[in-house]
């Protein structure tokens, strides 16, 4: 094992390839992983995630236990062999994303739309049942 230097100025993704060999491979993500937004809107909490070029008809939603699942494929019609890339960062393939659903939403009522690249889902969120105030007497003992 070799020691590191600490510096404050050390970067996240540094810290990472430190402890990359120490991580099982399983429990790694590869591929694809888009970003989300989650947020809250009249009384419904979206979630939004931008797939551009992804066509609609290749992604897949599910929830399972309170987890969203979006899955799905990315094709680029346009690859060029690898050697004749100066950089290649834009990735096709398979993508994953689970997200945990935040708690009093109706999973079963959700809708998803796609426009313009975005993906948006829309999870309504269930009726707050408003806290009951009851008066209790307290007896005293008589004694």
């Amino acid at each position: 094992m070799s020691l590191i230097k600490w510096s404050p100025f050390f970067e996240p993704f540094e810290m990472d390839k430190f402890f990359e060999g120490m991580v099982p491979t399983a429990s790694r993500q590869s591929g694809l992983v888009p970003a989300i937004d989650i947020y809250e809107k009249n009384n419904a909490v979206m979630i939004e995630t931008a797939l551009p070029g992804v066509n609609p008809k290749n992604v897949e939603l599910s929830v399972e236990n309170g987890v969203l699942i979006i899955k799905g494929d990315s094709e680029r019609k346009t690859e060029i062999d690898e050697k004749d890339y100066y950089r290649k960062e834009i990735r096709s393939g398979s993508f994953m994303r689970q997200v945990a659903l935040p708690e009093g939403i109706l999973q079963d009522h959700a809708k998803a739309g796609f426009k313009d690249g975005i993906l948006l889902i829309e999870f309504p969120k269930a009726d707050s049942k408003q806290a009951k105030s009851i008066k209790i007497d307290i007896e005293s003992n008589k004694e």
